[in-house]
């Protein structure tokens, strides 16, 4: 019994054991050539051993690790940034980070260090970013953390409900921040003078639910800092109080970033950016004003310093009673210097003539996102309204007509830069009327699908990304740069109408390709950007895109983007590494190739029917052919004749003066099949040829040097040749007028040379004693 239960704990020891190691097998450490190891969220519950001196980014942050120990980084002497972020860190030991003197990034944010300690700092006399954000600590410690390091810029620190107190001694060391990031979201106490002992906050990021201590922040930051950023403040219970006077105030810039403020503390807010009298630039994002705009006009009136602003930026602006809204003729004081506002995604569907006439100072004015539409564009583009804005963006509202946009905004005689993106202006009427001063214009994403004149002229500058556009047939005298990425153009625009274009971007359309010529029409072009385009890899096209080393100079996104669509074979391959076959770019050259080989090749058919008889055995097989479409031979009541006599023209005295007497007149007598007697008048002469063989019990040859030179002897026999002597009979007899060599008969009837070598033939003698004897023979042949 005590074996079995030690064989049950072992096995639960090595389970447990591989589900513990089972992450680190599964998910690894990956480094790259240059140090670069990345591990995170891969499960980890213990920094990976085996780490070395080659490592010089270590990314391990989303994982489980709990402990860090002193040998976990010993060997990491060059290690330059070490992201822990997202762990379950509660201890750190003292000597951990001891070999990291070079280290210049550590990420220890959103762990569980309940106590910090001021060792673990000591030895990173490089570092430049600490990010200790979210860990459940109460303050700093006792005793300074960050006093050694004198090159650290970035520094985030607090948690959003642990973090209570900021203490004198907390920043102590450091005289220069880029960025100081504190969550003090439930901030109780906060000892003077703690933030003043930086000498230089270029940004501050305060995290702070109440605003009972930001007066008591802001007297220790007016004279040392740049940019104050408010995050996640109610301010709806603030109150200004005056401090004492600061000699030096250097904050340019104020940001509330999801704060939550109403018409009082609006107020309040006022009497606080007029303190801070050096302010140039305010913004406002994802914020909440709980009134109906209700501001105090004294207060408006008697802080008059706010109005050297310069610069208001407003995004996502909430106001839940915004149609109780008071108008804003109480601001209008505050606008006189302002140069430049933005107000994006705040549904705002009305500027009021009064109030665009009063920012006289105004020379950029963004509004997307929000409700103008062109009937509120009209109030707002009054008369004497903006009269020096220079630049109007209007992207992604909910305009119409292109037309009625353009004669609204004659009024701005200044407005050289036009905004009306993602929009919806399909379609555009031929003409249209713009301010004289016009030079760019965005068009992009509004649907349209062509061009007409309504475009203005006077552009230098046109974008009309992302359309429907087929072509781009204008004519742009003064136009420099051209955006036309995204649509369905099959070409490149005519370089004769954009005859200054130094820049177009024309990628992510349907381009087949471009020639040097095209490229070259263009005389000032200097940057071209055209991949993402279905390219046809021609061989004139590969030729001259990878025979020019300087295209890359004009082609900004080559080659990487520039991929064939075709030919099927080289799909996806990039222009640059595609090469073809010959025969796909010399075809002109193949095919006349292929024609003159096929041309030699007829012509020594010819030359070889010539000499081998080739023609001969073509009639020959249409011969046989025919021969084969009847019986072999036919039935005995066909048989007309008792036999056919083939011979020359020339030998018809012998033939029809004693051949025909001597069998014809014969008692019994013979019935001979003639040509000259027997033929069918209009019958193809072969298919009489074959039809009196057919219905003849013989075929009597007329053998001479005629009858070898005879063209239709030729026919005859060549018959014979494949319907008798294929069938080894004897229906053949043969007769010699003459003596005749047998170098004399063709070679193409081999087997009538072969048969006049193995068989008797009759031979006409020119003894008349003999020749009753001969005709006795040649009876008795054709009866056989």
């Amino acid at each position: 019994m005590p074996h079995a239960l030690w064989t049950v704990w072992v096995l639960g020891t090595v389970i447990s054991l591989f589900k513990e190691g089972a992450p680190d097998q599964a998910s690894p450490l990956t480094c790259d050539p240059t140090g670069v190891c990345d591990g995170h969220s891969r499960s980890l519950i213990s920094i990976p051993s085996g780490l070395t001196a080659t490592v010089t980014s270590l990314d391990l942050s989303n994982n489980k690790i709990a402990y860090v120990s002193n040998s976990d980084l010993r060997m990491c002497v060059n290690l330059r940034a070490l992201r822990l972020g997202s762990n379950s860190i509660d201890t750190i030991e003292e000597d951990s980070f001891f070999s990291l003197g070079s280290l210049e990034h550590l990420d220890l944010s959103y762990n569980h260090l309940a106590n910090l300690s001021a060792s673990w700092f000591r030895p990173l006399t490089s570092l430049n970013v600490l990010n200790l954000l979210g860990n459940p600590y109460k303050t700093l410690g006792k005793t300074p953390l960050f006093s050694h390091l004198t090159k650290l810029r970035i520094l985030k620190v607090g948690h959003s409900y642990l973090f209570t107190e900021i203490q004198e001694k907390d920043f102590v060391g450091l005289t220069f921040l880029k960025e100081l990031e504190i969550d003090a979201s439930n901030l109780q106490k906060y000892a003077p003078r703690s933030l003043k002992v930086i000498q230089n906050i270029s940004h501050l990021i305060l995290h702070v639910k109440q605003p009972t201590f930001l007066m008591k922040i802001s007297e220790d930051l007016f004279r040392s800092l740049g940019h104050l950023e408010l995050r996640d403040t109610h301010l709806d219970n603030f109150h200004f109080s005056k401090v004492s006077t600061i000699e030096t105030k250097t904050i340019k810039k104020f940001t509330f970033r999801n704060v939550k403020i109403t018409d009082e503390g609006f107020n309040e807010m006022v009497k606080l950016l007029n303190y801070v009298s050096e302010i140039l630039d305010v913004e406002f994002d994802s914020c909440t004003l709980n009134g109906i705009g209700d501001f105090d006009i004294t207060v408006m009136d008697t802080n008059k310093d706010i109005s050297k602003i310069e610069t208001l930026t407003i995004r996502r602006l909430y106001i839940p009673n915004f149609y109780s809204f008071y108008d804003l003729s109480s601001l209008y004081s505050l606008t006189g210097t302002v140069k430049k506002i933005t107000i994006e995604s705040s549904k705002v569907f009305l500027v009021p003539c009064s109030l665009s006439q009063h920012l006289k100072s105004l020379e950029y004015l963004d509004l997307s996102g929000n409700l103008i539409v062109e009937n509120s564009l009209t109030n707002a583009a009054c008369e004497y309204a903006w009269p020096s804005l220079q630049t109007l963006i209007l992207r992604q509202n909910h305009l119409r007509s292109l037309e009625k946009t353009g004669e609204v905004l004659l009024t701005l005689k200044n407005l050289t830069n036009l905004d009306i993106s993602k929009n919806n202006f399909h379609p555009i009427s031929k003409t249209c009327q713009w301010p004289e001063r016009m030079k760019y214009l965005n068009l992009s994403n509004t649907r349209i699908q062509s061009l007409t004149k309504c475009i203005p002229q006077t552009l230098e500058v046109l974008d009309v990304s992302n359309n429907s556009l087929s072509s781009f047939s204008l004519t742009m005298p003064q136009l420099r740069e051209l955006y036309i990425s995204g649509n369905k153009l099959k070409t490149l625009p005519d370089a004769s109408s954009l005859p200054m274009l130094l820049v177009m971007r024309i990628s992510r359309n349907t381009i087949n390709m471009f020639s040097k010529e095209q490229l070259d029409s263009f005389k000032k072009l200097k940057t071209l950007e055209a991949g993402s385009n279905s390219f046809i890899c021609s061989c004139e096209f590969l030729s001259f895109t990878q025979g020019r080393q300087a295209l890359a100079q004009v082609l900004v996104d080559w080659p990487e983007n520039y991929l064939c669509d075709s030919p099927s074979h080289v799909r996806g391959q990039r222009v640059q590494d595609t090469h073809l076959s010959v025969s796909e770019c010399h075809k002109v050259a193949v095919v006349s190739a292929v024609c003159c080989v096929l041309f030699l090749l007829i012509l020594l058919a010819g030359v070889l029917c010539h000499r081998f008889h080739g023609l001969w055995y073509m009639k020959m097989m249409w011969a046989w052919l025919q021969a084969k479409r009847k019986p072999r031979r036919a039935p005995p009541r066909d048989l007309c004749y008792d036999a056919f006599v083939s011979y020359s023209e020339q030998d018809s005295h012998w033939v029809e003066n004693l051949m025909v007497q001597e069998l014809e007149h014969f008692n019994p007598p013979f019935k001979l099949c003639l040509h000259k007697r027997d033929f069918v008048p209009g019958k193809w002469i072969i298919d009489n040829i074959i039809d009196s063989i057919e219905k003849s019990h013989k075929t009597i040859f007329v053998l001479s040097e005629n009858f070898v030179k005879s063209e239709w002897c030729k026919y005859e026999l060549d018959f014979s040749h494949f319907r008798l002597f294929d069938e080894n009979n004897d229906a053949a007899i043969l007769v010699l007028l003459e003596p005749l060599e047998r170098k004399a008969i063709p070679q193409r009837f081999c087997k009538l040379r072969k048969i006049m070598n193995t068989k008797t033939y009759l031979e006409w003698p020119t003894d008349e004693a003999q020749q009753e004897g001969f005709w006795l023979n040649l009876r008795t042949a054709i009866k056989s």
